[in-house]
């Protein structure tokens, strides 16, 4: 019998008798507008990485308290970094719109991938105008920047390199289109490149890409007198792609080693920008909450997959902080399969067995409950097994149980929970560029 069996056997107390022991250590949160909400988390500005989840990727409330909450780490606790769910390309054009670098040329759109809304909305774009006015007085190794930890950018980070090359070192640019020619085929759709291997049609381009990055790593003293911005980016583009190449090639294999491999490196991501940063670096990170709770506690540990959060939890012990957010009700956005047009769903409220339906029987519209030290009797509730939602870009009311509910032991999964009763859909943005805004400006054409 294995540990989710031996969970499935236990019985629960019910979530109205759970919340009376819960609802006294539940702090009731102010608005996320007013100044003080953000103050309420100053509390682990100590930690060198603070992971802030979502429980959805179409919730106007968690981009915004993420948003409230990264503020104040950064003007009162020194963090430097943001690192979040999304392709290192994309986000690097909000990164040189926000530490006021010249704007980076590309062939796309930043964030025209299928889920464009994740990204390309309201919430996001208004912390993207503080976070650029807060940096503009600042010297810029001061400066806070906005990088991307995911894995999924294989033909712009493919483009990122050659151009880098091209403007660099057109000789070893030819030289790595040769390589990178070994994907020309299916870099607009790398799915197929991964079935192709699979089906024995095609050889894995995976020597090649290692062969691109070693390249570009020897010749780090020879770029040297460049921008060093330019040629970690190039680096990390090269990184990257070769990833990805190896991602779309097991994604066949079962969703366990494909999900290993996307989590290991947006940790390797945000090592690396740690890293870069010097002694002292802090960072936040926005992510799922499938990717910043300490996946050992879930059903995906159970079954074999770890992720972000418990990597940290590993790498740097009590300096992590891993911050859930959960929802009852309201709308999100989300689509009803991959590739389809984004809706605003409504979110049917939580389930009796769930985690989220014993903070809603507290009665308190807006909570932040921390754990960690002490509290006995809260981490024995909160170690009780019970489901918790997950809403990613899909959404399917009609078979959430199945599609949207896993188990976890809340206690050991986070730090901390930020809960809202009643959530919104996010406010997605058209693409375009707004009058008056520097050509910087990420979410332009």
């Amino acid at each position: 019998m294995g540990i989710a069996d031996l969970i499935r056997g236990r019985s629960l107390p019910d979530a109205r008798e759970a919340a009376r022991t819960l609802r006294p250590h539940c702090e009731p949160l102010p608005a996320i507008a007013d100044a003080t909400f953000g103050a309420a988390f100053d509390r682990f500005g100590d930690a060198k990485v603070v992971l802030l989840g979502e429980a959805t990727h179409g919730t106007s409330e968690f981009y915004r308290a993420r948003a409230a909450i990264t503020r104040r780490l950064i003007e009162r606790h020194g963090f430097a970094i943001v690192a979040v769910e999304a392709d290192w390309p994309d986000a690097a054009r909000i990164d040189a719109y926000v530490r006021h670098h010249a704007r980076m040329p590309s062939k796309q759109q930043a964030f025209a991938r299928f889920p464009t809304w994740m990204w390309r909305n309201a919430e996001v774009r208004d912390f993207m105008h503080w976070l650029r006015h807060h940096n503009e007085g600042l010297s810029p190794e001061r400066r806070t920047e906005f990088r991307g930890l995911d894995v999924y950018s294989l033909n712009s980070s493919i483009e990122a390199v050659l151009r880098y090359l091209d403007e660099t070192d057109p000789d070893a640019a030819r030289e790595a289109r040769g390589r990178y020619g070994c994907l020309s085929p299916w870099q607009s759709d790398p799915a197929q490149y991964g079935r192709a291997v699979l089906a024995g049609r095609k050889k894995p381009c995976d020597e090649a890409l290692l062969a691109q990055l070693q390249d570009l790593l020897a010749h780090r003293l020879e770029y040297a007198g460049g921008s060093d911005e330019a040629f970690f980016d190039a680096v990390q583009n090269a990184r990257i792609a070769r990833a990805a190449e190896h991602y779309y090639r097991i994604m066949y294999e079962g969703s366990t080693a494909s999900w290993n491999l996307r989590d290991r490196h947006m940790f390797d991501t945000l090592q690396s920008l740690l890293e870069r940063r010097g002694a002292g670096a802090k960072a936040v990170v926005w992510a799922h909450n499938s990717h910043i709770g300490n996946a050992a506690a879930t059903a995906m540990g159970w079954q074999g997959e770890f992720n972000i959060g418990e990597l940290c939890r590993t790498a740097y012990r009590d300096d992590a902080v891993l911050i859930g957010f959960g929802t009852d009700r309201g709308t999100v956005a989300a689509a009803s399969d991959w590739d389809e047009p984004m809706e605003v769903k409504k979110v049917r409220p939580s389930r009796e067995d769930s985690h989220e339906r014993v903070f809603l029987e507290t009665a308190i519209p807006c909570s932040l409950t921390d754990w960690r030290a002490g509290k006995r009797e809260l981490r024995e509730l909160l170690s009780e097994p019970r489901l918790e939602r997950a809403i990613g870009v899909v959404y399917r009311p009609e078979t959430e149980r199945y599609s949207h509910y896993f188990e976890a032991v809340l206690a050991e999964q986070f730090d901390a929970f930020v809960w809202f009763e009643e959530t919104r859909a996010v406010t997605p943005l058209a693409a375009g560029h707004a009058a008056g805004v520097p050509e910087t400006y990420p979410f332009g054409l």
